[in-house]
């Protein structure tokens, strides 16, 4: 980029301070969000919402996450308590998601500030790091506001306020618990301040403690099931919701194949023959596994939460100010222990284990074999039980610290300048891992000469080799699970500098009044590294190959904004004001950016007020999209050749059959291509960057309408609020899906997709043939998104008998949303789906009485649909072998959530009381293998409440 386009809103602006302004008796100028420029009437051309220390108090909730999540514009949470569990980092992460847009189109900021990211390689702050007690308020702005605050901010911004000018000393603490005695809730924080004329000072301590929740402990979810419709064993529309009991096929005594023998162990070790989910398919004499025994619904997070920020005056009308956080946060994750398949440990085979080895030139049979297996080889399947659950402990710790000086230059220009750091380290251990190398050297095992075994190489008997006897429950020595165990290690960083230097202020007068202006400079610097343990690298510990990712970007921007008032005082005018602003950006990635923002403010009177903006944003691609590894994972899909004959025709025929190992497996399986429930299972796939992205460019639109009809008594205390937003997004970053790879590849789309999908080509102890194997995933700049709703909001206070009533009614209304993953693409669609429904809304009702205070809050999330990728697999069948399925088959229901708390104050104290979800909602059953359930808990538990009524007490005291 030039460097005469980054001058040019500082030459402006130098311009524009020597240019004459009124004079005029200097007021209080604020700054709202979504401009730099300070006014003394601080209107927003764009819509906000904002919620208050006093809902936040309402609430009771320890992470501000629990409360913005009810708001109806934001939307699923990318990473929350709930759906973090099964992640193999980032558990326990509380993310925001404006629109559902995703969490890196979100930009959260601290006081109009940028906030260090708590994600390594993205940019979504971890609302952990914010201590909930010490915010004042939150805003949350609707649409593109890149020209004002850079890139990321396409879906707009949640700007978080601390508290300011607080005096005194406040206590609080909580305690609280779910009605089935989980979820443990403890809570205590301490603000303090002090402030003179000069200075002010505050500071806060915070601690909070949210215990677990455990898939067992929960009905539906506390045993291994699957959709009897998704798992194929149902082609009828009401089965798609009922499950059939789903025990893994890896179980504690192993699952082996040796020639025609197939059999594992009872808990006597007694071999049996495998039924994994007993012979009637109800669990009585099943040999599989149930996994949900060992899952969680909820992870436990600790936090400790330090805060400071204070001001001093250095000369009149010049202060300098500091804000510094720390946060130290705790948690684990827990899920059942490693399922292991010979194949992990024999690639080259296929998984076949020697029976016998070469030893001096004459075969030698490990005697660790029973007699019954007399052929070569065997496979087998193994839940390694013996080296205990796969468990995370993580510890992140998050530093925020900036400076700066303000001051006034004229009774009408002021300026701001400030740097900042802060940093965010991740520590986290992990157990429940095997070596594969040492456990092949372990299961190659011959007689030591004393009547005992031992390893096979010398060389791995002189560093520690063990025989491992697989064969039945708890057969492994100790020695053994020491020896092949596999302790795992990731370290991450994410560092973020910034500085920068604005000056506001009003040039000249219009007729209708002073012209206001912002300019300034601003330039980041963002970094990340994630570093994994060596055999994690190599993919060598059995689980999920994960290289080192690291990488780093800075960004030079300016920026200009006026604020034009055109008229003022007409008929039908009270005022109408224009604001123009534009930011150039120079990024070392992707190069040169720009964004713009254009509003009108026209007010009709005191009581009618329409408001329009129009903005292009911009966001450049983050760490993980640009330098990602291959980075592998375990996902959930649907193969749409699952159920394909041999004697079918048609394009998703033709295309099946021509995938390596279909036909085979169809032949094997009386001409109809079958996959198992380890087929179904061990899916796997690899995540990785694009260093070729380009930056992708936002364009929205907001129209509202404001009514506040103050010269009416009894509405004097009424708002109403009506914003439709329009937000579309042109070369959108995303992945497309793999559901919708495989979609593409095999229904008729873009054969290109079928590059990222592989097959198993013959049958092995892991697998049958044709099932997949990998599906791959990388990030484009797609065909586009789009997002379009009406957003309604609604307050009103006024004393009712001898007390006060207080109402705010928020609601979103969709329109329209969709992705396409190409140019070419049809667009797909998600509006009302799960997670996007067509209707959300919140409504809080309050009562004050004297002392006493009663509130409420219901949320409403609308009746959804399941993902139309999903459904129209069965809506579109043309052979007849699904029945009665229509759109309503794979429709959620709304659901409810009512929220209450009632308070008292005794002198300097407050008592409250709260619950959550009084109604006890159940979340809907979108259980395992459909589209949207979250691993372990057998809904969506990003959308809806899978935890149940909950209940907590507390007191605040104030001095």
């Amino acid at each position: 980029m030039k460097l005469t386009q980054i001058s040019f809103a500082v030459a402006a602006t130098i311009a524009a301070i020597a240019l004459p302004a009124s004079a005029q008796q200097q007021l209080e100028r604020v700054e709202v969000t979504g401009s730099r420029i300070l006014s003394p009437n601080a209107e927003s051309p764009a819509p906000i919402q904002v919620m208050t220390a006093k809902d936040i108090a309402a609430s009771g909730v320890a992470n501000i996450q629990d409360l913005l999540t009810k708001n109806p514009a934001i939307g699923t949470p990318s990473l929350s308590r709930t759906n973090s569990n099964f992640l193999t980092s980032g558990g326990g992460v509380a993310t925001i998601d404006l629109r559902n847009l995703g969490s890196n189109r979100t930009l959260v900021l601290v006081n109009g500030r940028r906030y260090v990211s708590g994600v390594p390689g993205d940019t979504a702050v971890d609302l952990n790091t914010i201590p909930t007690d010490f915010i004042e308020r939150v805003e949350l702005l609707t649409g593109g506001a890149s020209s004002t605050y850079g890139s990321d901010a396409v879906a707009g911004v949640v700007n978080i306020i601390l508290k300011r000018n607080f005096n005194g000393l406040t206590l609080d603490a909580q305690a609280g618990q779910s009605s089935k005695s989980d979820d443990k809730k403890k809570k205590f924080s301490a603000t303090w301040g002090t402030s003179t004329d000069k200075d002010s000072l505050m500071a806060h301590i915070g601690f909070t403690r949210q215990g677990e929740v455990r898939s067992a402990s929960r009905d539906g979810s506390g045993v291994d099931n699957n959709s009897l419709v998704a798992g194929g064993r149902s082609n009828k529309a009401e089965d798609l919701y009922r499950t059939y009991l789903g025990f893994s096929g890896y179980a504690p005594a192993g699952h082996f194949f040796a020639g025609d023998e197939d059999f594992t162990y009872d808990a006597n070790g007694k071999q049996i023959a495998w039924s994994q989910n007993g012979p009637n398919g109800d669990g009585v004499g099943a040999t599989g596994f149930n996994r949900s025994a060992f899952r969680r619904i909820a992870v436990p997070v600790d936090r400790l939460l330090l805060a400071s920020k204070g001001e001093h005056q250095i000369a009149d009308g010049h202060t300098a100010f500091f804000e510094a956080t720390y946060a130290s946060t705790k948690s684990s994750t827990n899920i059942e222990p490693f399922p292991l398949d010979t194949s992990n440990i024999y690639p080259d085979s296929g998984g076949e284990v020697p029976v016998s080895f070469n030893v001096n030139g004459k075969m030698v049979r490990n005697p660790l074999v029973p007699a019954n297996v007399t052929s070569d080889t065997y496979f087998f399947t193994k839940r390694m039980s013996d080296f205990g659950p796969r468990h995370q402990d993580v510890e992140r710790d998050t530093m925020r610290v900036l400076g700066g000086v303000k001051g006034d230059l004229t009774k009408v220009w002021s300026y701001e300048a400030y740097a900042g750091y802060g940093f965010t380290k991740e520590a986290q251990t992990g157990s429940g891992q095997v070596n594969v190398l040492n456990f092949r050297n372990a299961l190659e095992v011959i007689p030591d000469g004393k009547g005992g075994a031992m390893c096979l190489d010398a060389n791995a008997r002189a560093q520690g080799c063990v025989p491992a006897n697989v064969w039945g429950i708890g057969t492994m020595s100790d020695a053994a699970i020491k020896y092949i165990q596999a302790p795992q290690s990731l370290t991450t960083k994410v560092t973020q500098k910034m500085a920068g230097a604005s000056v506001s202020g009003e040039p000249f007068d219009l007729p209708a009044g002073p012209v206001g202006v912002a300019a300034g400079a601003e330039w980041r610097e963002e970094g990340s590294s994630t570093q994994y343990d060596a055999l994690t690298q190599a993919g060598l510990n059995g689980g999920n190959q994960l290289p080192n990712t690291s990488g780093n970007y800075n960004v030079k921007e300016g920026f200009i904004e006026t604020r034009l008032p055109l008229l003022k005082n007409l008929a039908m005018v009270k005022s109408l004001d224009a604001t123009v602003a534009y930011r150039v950006g120079d990024y070392s990635t992707v190069g040169n950016t720009r964004s713009w923002n254009a509003g009108l403010d026209w007010a009709a009177n005191s009581t009618v007020r329409v408001r329009f903006t129009q903005a292009l944003s911009t966001r450049a691609p983050n760490i993980n999209e640009l330098y990602q590894g291959r980075s592998q994972t375990f996902p959930s899909v649907s193969d749409p050749c699952q159920g394909v004959k041999l004697t079918d025709t048609g394009v998703l025929a033709d295309r099946c059959k021509a995938a390596p190992g279909v036909i085979d497996n169809m032949k094997a399986n009386g001409g109809v291509f079958t996959l198992t429930q380890p087929d179904q299972q061990g899916v796997s796939g690899f995540d990785s960057g694009n260093s070729a992205l380009d930056a992708e460019r936002g364009k929205s639109t907001t129209l509202g309408l404001v009514i506040t009809p103050k010269n009416i008594p009894l509405l004097k205390n009424f708002s109403f609020t009506a914003d439709y937003f329009d937000i579309k997004i042109e070369k959108a970053i995303n992945n497309p899906g793999r559901d919708y790879a495989l979609d593409q590849c095999y229904n008729g789309g873009d054969t290109a997709f079928c590059k990222f999908i592989t097959r198993r080509a013959v049958a092995t102890s892991g697998g049958s043939a044709g099932a997949l194997t990998f599906i791959d995933q990388v990030p484009v700049n797609s065909g586009g998104q789009q997002i379009r709703g009406l957003d309604l909001t609604s307050s009103y206070s006024e004393k009712v008998g001898p007390g006060r009533v207080n109402a705010r009614l928020s609601w979103t209304h969709l329109l329209e949303a969709w992705t396409k993953a190409t140019d070419t693409s049809t667009e797909d669609s998600s509006l009302g789906e799960v997670g996007n429904p067509k209707n959300k809304w919140t409504l809080g009702l309050g009562y004050d009485l004297g002392n006493w205070n009663v509130s409420t809050t219901t949320t409403y999330i609308g009746e959804s649909y399941l993902d139309d990728q999903f459904s129209k697999k069965y809506l579109t069948d043309t052979t007849g072998k699904y029945t009665g399925f229509t759109k309503d088959t794979f429709k959620i229901g709304s659901k409810v959530y009512i929220d209450l708390q009632a308070s008292y104050k005794m002198g300097k104290a407050q008592f409250y009381f709260g619950i959550d979800n009084v109604a006890d909602t159940k979340a809907p059953p979108i259980v395992s293998g459909l589209p949207g359930n979250t691993t372990g808990t057998q809904t969506n538990a990003s959308v809806y409440d899978p935890i149940g009524r909950r209940y907590y007490v507390g007191v605040r005291y104030s001095m």
